[in-house]
């Protein structure tokens, strides 16, 4: 009879484990795809094909804030070698190089705290807006791979 309660326990916590795993990925997968389409509104802007709307890039700065504030949990020990859904997944580098990686968040933080305060015109926008991709892409080339 412990053996029934024991092997149920351990199952009953090994599934709350998997759901809690799945989760964190989906948190961190829709925090990375928000950052997305928000880039994409303000570039839309920047290549004149939206009309500029500074609620549009408040609302995407805060976003990008957002991540920068949460980015430093968003890949716990448990996620590593996790398979995300989509072409990419987190390069292993991001719990070899913690350094590195807690170091490009830093990078990323300032970056968008200084367009919050900077980006108030389509000329502004159109400053910025490389400086954060930049960040952007630093990081993606790091600590993230394509799936083969």
């Amino acid at each position: 009879m412990k053996r029934i309660v024991v092997v149920a326990a351990v199952l009953a916590f090994s599934a709350g484990a998997v759901v809690a795993q799945q989760d964190q990925v989906k948190r961190t997968q829709g925090m990375m795809k928000d950052n997305g389409k928000n880039a994409a509104a303000l570039s839309a802007m920047v290549k004149g094909e939206k009309p500029y709307d500074q609620s549009t890039v408040n609302a995407a700065l805060a976003q990008f804030d957002d991540t920068a504030k949460n980015l430093p949990t968003l890949f716990p020990e448990s996620m590593k070698g996790v398979r995300l859904e989509g072409d990419y997944d987190a390069s292993p580098k991001v719990w070899t190089d913690k350094a590195g990686f807690e170091s490009q968040i830093k990078s990323f933080a300032k970056v968008v705290t200084d367009a919050k305060s900077k980006v108030k015109n389509l000329d502004t926008l159109k400053a910025e807006l490389p400086v954060i991709g930049k960040q952007c892409s630093g990081c993606h080339e790091t600590y993230r791979i394509k799936k083969g």
